[in-house]
């Protein structure tokens, strides 16, 4: 599948190039960027592709695929551009700004015989295909809630529209972080019955919420407890799953992000692999992380099979919906 490339910030430079030129069925065909520092890179590390400046000279390259990685704002409006040249599409989180708008890209989709997918790569964290394996398992019995964080300590302000206080720019910490761990709550136990939000801005001077608690209540009654915060100096667990016949608690990172951003070539030996001192416990118990496996996402999408449903982001994102209108009410939510 010949694929471009749109969009060659961090997304695109750790997160899709680096997979798709690994990807057997994927060739990396062309880059889309305007910024000459990025284009001097994209030249450097991928020479065989071609360095394209806007996304209209995309409509005349004979391309199969096309990944949008732009700032948050575009994603719907290039996803729809893409999908109504008749191109299957890769779109990075969030989806989009609203359920709406991604109810609307999968009927496109839907009706052109289309490939379109979010990019939740974070199903193939190592720590999370853990507790999938776990749950599946059974293995700590009937699981009445599950905690979940993304947590950081960054109490300067960047200038950048991931900070930005335009809602048009979906630069708060819900749609950044908290796609993540909603999509990944969706994904073990289904869309929420109920949603119950707490949206801060905590550091002086910001501009966008970045301290997010959100409660959700499933079907069955596992309730799934989500925090994410750009100021947290002391770091909860990454994963706490209560059973009633045992707990999984893990602290700590996917080691993925880290390799990815110092430029190391994925899906190596020993790719995605944790030291035996970052696996976390079940029942008090060192138990082994599963490897991460970002690689196998465009795997799926060369096999012709969209790796996330994008009913999955609609849900996902009428979660987020429902957190931002229970935060000012102070109530909880009913979807």
């Amino acid at each position: 599948m010949r694929t471009a490339l749109v969009g060659y910030g961090l997304g695109g430079a750790a997160f899709h190039a680096p997979f798709i030129e690994a990807t057997e069925g994927l060739e990396l065909s062309a880059v889309v960027t305007s910024n000459p520092s990025r284009q001097a890179e994209v030249a450097a590390r991928y020479p065989s592709a071609s360095l394209l400046s806007s996304l209209d000279e995309v409509w005349s390259g004979n391309f199969d695929l096309v990944v949008i990685t732009t700032p948050n704002r575009f994603h719907a409006t290039h996803a729809r551009q893409v999908l109504e040249h008749g191109l299957n599409v890769v779109v990075d989180k969030p989806f989009a700004g609203s359920a709406a708008e991604a109810r609307a890209l999968a009927s496109i989709a839907y009706s052109k015989g289309l490939m379109l997918s979010p990019f939740h790569n974070r199903r193939w964290d190592g720590d999370f295909l853990t507790v999938q394996k776990l749950l599946s398992e059974r293995a700590l019995g009937a699981v009445h809630k599950f905690e979940s964080r993304f947590e950081r300590y960054r109490p300067e302000i960047k200038s950048s529209w991931k900070e930005s206080g335009d809602p048009a720019d979906l630069g708060s910490i819900l749609f950044d972080l908290g796609t993540h761990l909603v999509d990944q709550s969706v994904a073990l136990f289904g869309r929420p019955t109920t949603v119950y939000a707490e949206i801060k801005t905590v550091r002086p001077g910001a501009k966008a919420d970045d301290d997010v608690f959100l409660s959700l209540t499933h079907e069955g009654g596992v309730r799934s407890h989500l925090w994410m915060s750009a100021l947290a100096a002391d770091l909860g667990p990454r994963f706490r799953v209560l059973g009633h016949d045992a707990a999984y608690v893990k602290y700590g990172m996917d080691p993925q992000e880290d390799r990815l951003k110092a430029g190391d070539t994925p899906a190596g030996p020993g790719w995605g692999e944790e030291p035996e001192e970052a696996w976390g416990t079940l029942a008090n118990e060192p138990y082994r992380t599963e490897p991460g496996a970002y690689q196998n996402f465009y795997a799926s999408v060369a096999a012709g099979i969209a790796p996330v449903s994008p009913q999955d982001a609609v849900a996902g994102l009428e979660v987020i919906e429902a957190a931002k209108h229970s935060a000012v009410t102070g109530d909880a939510v009913r979807l």
